[in-house]
């Protein structure tokens, strides 16, 4: 373990999907989202693939035992990152990502309802916590209480929402998935089924790029697949509990890049909701991280802490 390395990792792939979110967003107006998300997952591939064989994990990238089970979670992840990209031609960069923020609140119901997981008092609350920032967010496009808001705005608010939903269960699905697949061949799977299926939206109005814009598409899917490495990497290094608050960076640079690229001024409301979010996240992290202690003295002991 080398927890500096897996920071510094992490913080690199926040960094860096970040730059791709930016990439779709400059082409969202000309690139309907299904495309984009083709792009992202073909030109991702052959990254994925030289980082695997660099690695001499090549064969374990190929092989699957539950091959329907990659099915089903590129189904899932396939229409949360559709939905992303579909979010981030609606919607400033910084709100997206805000409510992104709520994919690990509903990990922790989900895999309560889907996996049996078991959720103590303190993490229930704490995710209802978040929920409800998430909805402080939500609530100008969704109530009409702030001025200016327009349909496709409501709309850019519903379909983030449900991207984070989508994200959610592709998690869950993964963490199912991990009991007898490599995550080598997670990763890899999931790009090939994502190009698969993201060519059954060119009825939905697929174009041909100019060469700018084609270049911006294939630095999309390389940038995605570095972003993806970078992230895999981060949890060999380091302890997820210890790592994990430094998603919560993306907002820094998601307001950054709002503010001088897309001249997009993030409302009180919008900085509310998201201080509430990544507050509960954190208390969250915070809690499983001593949980993990606790659990390692109680082996001893006999006794198990509940979270």
């Amino acid at each position: 373990m080398n927890p500096f390395r897996g920071i510094i990792l992490k913080l690199a792939a926040v960094s860096i999907f970040v730059v791709m979110q930016i990439l779709v967003k400059s082409v969202s107006g000309t690139i309907p989202p299904g495309q984009s998300m083709f792009f992202r997952s073909l030109f991702a591939m052959p990254v994925i693939v030289v980082w695997l064989a660099f690695r001499h994990e090549l064969r374990q990238g190929l092989k699957t035992r539950k091959p329907m089970a990659h099915v089903w979670r590129g189904v899932v992840g396939t229409c949360a990152m559709g939905l992303g990209f579909a979010a981030l031609g609606l919607l400033p960069l910084p709100e997206v990502t805000a409510i992104s923020y709520a994919t690990p609140l509903l990990v922790v119901m989900f895999a309560a309802m889907f996996l049996g997981e078991d959720v103590g008092l303190f993490r229930f609350l704490m995710v209802m916590l978040g929920l409800s920032g998430v909805l402080i967010v939500l609530s100008p496009r969704l109530t009409g209480f702030e001025p200016g808001v327009n349909n496709a705005e409501t709309l850019g608010a519903i379909v983030a929402l449900l991207g984070a939903i989508c994200a959610a269960l592709a998690q869950v699905f993964v963490r199912n998935m991990v009991r007898t697949e490599d995550a080598a061949a997670i990763v890899f799977w999931f790009s090939v089924t994502a190009t698969v299926l993201s060519l059954a939206t060119i009825p939905f109005g697929w174009v041909v790029p100019d060469p700018k814009t084609a270049g911006i598409l294939i630095v999309m899917g390389l940038v995605g697949g570095l972003g993806q490495i970078f992230l895999t990497s981060a949890y060999r290094f380091a302890d997820a509990s210890l790592i994990a608050p430094f998603d919560y960076a993306s907002m820094i640079l998601a307001l950054a890049a709002g503010y001088f690229l897309f001249n997009e001024v993030p409302t009180p409301t919008m900085l509310t909701g998201a201080s509430v979010i990544i507050g509960a996240g954190i208390l969250i992290i915070w809690r499983e991280h001593k949980l993990q202690i606790e659990r390692g003295r109680a082996r001893r002991g006999g006794v198990t802490p509940q979270g």
